[in-house]
């Protein structure tokens, strides 16, 4: 299979690039980005061709492209892509609006082509398991969830809101809201949001929410950036399900070693799943073997919905309802 990666803005791109050129049978045929010095040293990193224009990418025989652009370009690559015949792989947040995933959803169902959200997490082994725990009924009825995704804050483009579309309620929303989502087959009815700024003078850098689901089941999750630079690692993702016959706690990078070093400090030494590699794996399955993709650009779409009611939360002071 024959593979392009659209813009290396986002630093999941390097990720994913290891993962293209660590699986027998595919080939990374070129890297586009129009900022030139990035794309040509991501190209020679990895081997492969630069192109400042995606047009000339597109052009290629690709079989389908991995779009890991500033959250803002989402919309115009995907549709690009999509009229040029290839299937996508698109980084969350899948968009910043409504109105262009429903374009971005509805352009790929016209021409054919997959439409996949990147929610690595998905593939997680405490996660997976912790699925079929709540799927088999072996928690009872879920009452409730507590989760969270606090991270360091990323800095450059994703504190331009411009380009990121939000701060942290935008970037971690997203991942814990699929999982819910993925776990009770539930949408969200109901979003109420408190946001601030406390480590960053420019975009919301913490949130807190809680959510209402369609089953009757409310959870809060923790999305911020609230990690300082010292923290062994970018974040967390936890998530506790709580149901009438028991209760699960899950912690997705909890697969490490404390290491306690003179040199370097306190650090982890990550033992485990390798979650990006595994996205692309599924997502190089869902291609050839032309299966729906496992997370589609509809799952994308409900998980930023809930981020941005979580917004007009914050601004409104007020609980507001979907769907």
């Amino acid at each position: 299979m024959k593979i392009g990666i659209i813009s290396f803005a986002h630093m999941h791109a390097h990720s994913y690039a290891s993962a293209l050129n660590e699986i027998e049978g595919v080939t990374l045929v070129g890297i586009a980005d129009d900022n030139e010095a990035r794309g040509r040293e991501a190209a020679e990193k990895y081997n492969t061709s630069y192109y400042f224009n995606i047009n000339d990418l597109l052009e290629e025989k690709l079989d389908a492209v991995i779009i890991t652009s500033e959250n803002i370009n989402h919309h115009q690559h995907v549709i690009a892509a999509a009229k040029a015949g290839k299937h996508i792989l698109c980084e969350k947040p899948l968009g910043i609006n409504l109105e262009e995933m429903e374009e971005m959803v509805d352009t790929c169902q016209k021409y054919g082509v997959k439409l996949q959200t990147a929610f690595p997490v998905r593939f997680n082994t405490s996660i997976q398991q912790a699925e079929q725990i709540v799927k088999e009924g072996k928690l009872g009825r879920i009452i409730a969830m507590k989760g969270t995704n606090r991270g360091t804050n990323p800095g450059g483009w994703f504190v331009n809101k411009s380009l990121s579309g939000g701060g942290a309620v935008m970037d971690h929303t997203v991942h814990v809201v699929d999982i819910m989502r993925w776990f009770m087959n539930s949408e969200v009815t109901e979003v109420y949001a408190e946001a601030d700024q406390f480590f960053s003078e420019t975009i919301d850098d913490c949130g807190l929410l809680t959510l209402e689901f369609d089953n009757g089941v409310f959870a809060t999750l923790d999305c911020s950036w609230s990690r300082n630079k010292t923290y062994p690692t970018w974040g967390d993702v936890t998530l506790e399900v709580i149901g009438t016959e028991g209760t699960i706690f899950i912690d997705a990078f909890g697969q490490k070693l404390n290491v306690y070093s003179n040199d370097t400090g306190a650090n982890w030494h990550y033992w485990g799943d390798d979650m990006d590699t595994d996205l692309i794996k599924d997502f190089i399955s869902c291609v050839k073997n032309d299966k729906e993709p496992s997370i589609t650009g509809v799952d994308g779409l409900k998980a930023v919905e809930v981020a941005l009611a979580a917004y007009q939360s914050v601004e409104q002071k007020t609980p507001i309802k979907l769907g």
